[in-house]
């Protein structure tokens, strides 16, 4: 009995596991606070922003890009950011202020 509530346990384990990295792709938007001179792509997270005026979109990003850290690479290249964040979640005041002291000088 206790082998199989073992066995079942880590079937859903193994399950859970493989479902994870699909469940954790997700959209992610960024607000500039200055708009960017051209079509730009960025790399920041494991995630792909596509960069226009004075936002940035990531169509499918990892859960690590929800970061502070992520957040920072990005603005070294495009700028003071006013938000970062998904559908479900984004970055407090404080961490946008973290993130912003990385910004590339204007």
């Amino acid at each position: 009995m206790k082998l199989r509530a073992l066995a079942a346990v880590a079937a859903l384990s193994v399950c859970a596991l493989a479902a994870a990295p699909a469940l954790a792709d997700g959209r992610l938007a960024v607000t500039l606070e200055k708009p960017v001179s051209a079509k730009t792509k960025i790399v920041a997270g494991g995630a792909v922003f596509v960069c226009e005026d004075a936002a940035c979109v990531a169509a499918s990003a990892p859960s690590r890009a929800l970061s502070v850290a992520s957040c920072k690479a990005l603005v070294k290249e495009a700028g003071r950011v006013s938000a970062f964040g998904g559908d479900a979640k984004a970055l407090a005041a404080d961490e946008l202020e973290r993130c912003n002291a990385s910004a590339k000088a204007a």
